[in-house]
């Protein structure tokens, strides 16, 4: 029995001593906890609504003034024509509109019912429906309080329009963020194993006395890689369009530009990965829960963004798979051209430049 406490002892003491092993035990439970806790509200707040208002009568100025006080939307400035909001929504400087007609305020008075307008970009149907709910409510709100003061009944009619997706299907916002998961998993994991294998199975040494400098030896990890994963993405596109029939809207050739962006800046993760640990079973680690787990959260097609806190907000600025997400989602669902999505491939190409400058001054040309 002494034998046993003092192998229990021994075993506490290497886990103390092991900084890593406490961080994984006590520092994952605890971050898990408070990002999956604010990561995972149902609750937008803040989201920018256009209000294009053609009645300007004081009955739409005080539904105007209600929308404005609501926690859940923000009044966004400079759209005050309704050919203005499709456009806005391009940019994605808002995910709803509200119109209200010219008559709003003299068809509800005489005739007790108005009509109201609702846009919204549906291409992420789960964010979209939310907003509808929201601003639904926030009508039926307005709409009871005018029949309690006045005794009589008015009833306002939200009209609602889902763009680029009115059928609200899951596809458009599933297919981009199983595309940036997959090629994010399958380049990062792959490649952060490559130059680790090449060090535990000895065979190194015969790359680093070989005329090939280090560069050559990275980029020569990368290209099978590259070219397998732009297969995937053809039999990804294909199923997408012939099985779930998700057509691509945009430019082709763009959306393969994009992805090869995409492929690189991921490979060039990975080899950042292999340079800078020591083993496979510590790559594939990093790359599988440092990857997965990001991905999942921060890319915003299974999350919105907005729902979270603002520092969260800041940190899915640094996930690749966000800006590769905005980006196949704004060429393959809304159809746009390289001039909606210059800034998310301008991010994208100084990622990967960053990512490649310190996997080379990271390379090790001398094995210990």
């Amino acid at each position: 029995m002494n034998q046993f406490i003092t192998f229990v002892r021994k075993e506490f003491a290497h886990v103390i001593r092991d900084r890593k092993t406490l961080l994984v035990l006590f520092g994952m439970p605890v971050a898990q906890i408070l990002i999956f806790g604010f990561a995972l509200s149902g609750e937008i707040k803040d989201s920018k609504i256009i209000v294009v208002d053609n009645a300007r009568d004081p009955v739409s100025r005080k539904l105007v003034a209600k929308v404005a006080a609501s926690r859940y939307f923000r009044i966004k400035k400079g759209v005050n024509r309704a050919g203005e909001i499709e456009a806005a929504f391009k940019r994605g400087d808002a995910r709803i509109a509200l119109v209200i007609p010219d008559r709003f305020g003299h068809d509800l008075h005489h005739q007790h019912e108005a009509e109201i307008q609702l846009l919204t970009d549906a291409s992420d149907p789960n964010y979209a429906t939310l907003l509808v709910n929201y601003a639904s409510a926030i009508i039926r709100d307005y709409s009871a309080g005018i029949n309690g003061t006045s005794g009589t009944p008015y009833t306002i009619v939200p009209e609602i329009r889902m763009l680029y997706n009115p059928q609200l299907k899951k596809e458009p916002n599933l297919v981009p963020g199983v595309i940036a998961l997959i090629l994010m998993l399958v380049c990062v994991m792959m490649t952060s194993v490559s130059i680790v294998r090449e060090k535990e199975t000895g065979t190194m040494e015969v790359l680093l006395v070989s005329p090939f400098r280090p560069a050559l030896v990275i980029l020569a990890k990368t290209v099978p890689y590259l070219i397998l994963s732009l297969i995937n993405i053809a039999s990804i596109l294909l199923l997408s369009v012939y099985a779930l029939q998700l057509p691509v809207n945009g430019s082709l050739l763009l959306l393969f530009g994009e992805s090869t962006l995409f492929i690189i800046t991921c490979l060039a993760l990975g080899i950042l990965i292999s340079v800078r640990v020591e083993s496979q079973q510590v790559a594939l680690l990093i790359s599988l829960i440092g990857m997965l787990l990001p991905t999942i959260l921060f890319s915003g097609f299974l999350f919105p963004i907005a729902n979270m806190p603002r520092i969260l907000q800041l940190v899915s600025n640094l996930i690749p798979s966000k800006w590769y997400y905005i980006i196949v989602k704004t060429i393959m669902v809304k159809g746009l051209g390289f001039q909606a999505v210059w800034k998310e491939t301008l991010i994208l190409t100084g990622m990967t430049l960053f990512f490649l400058v310190i996997s080379l001054k990271n390379f090790k040309i001398r094995l210990a």
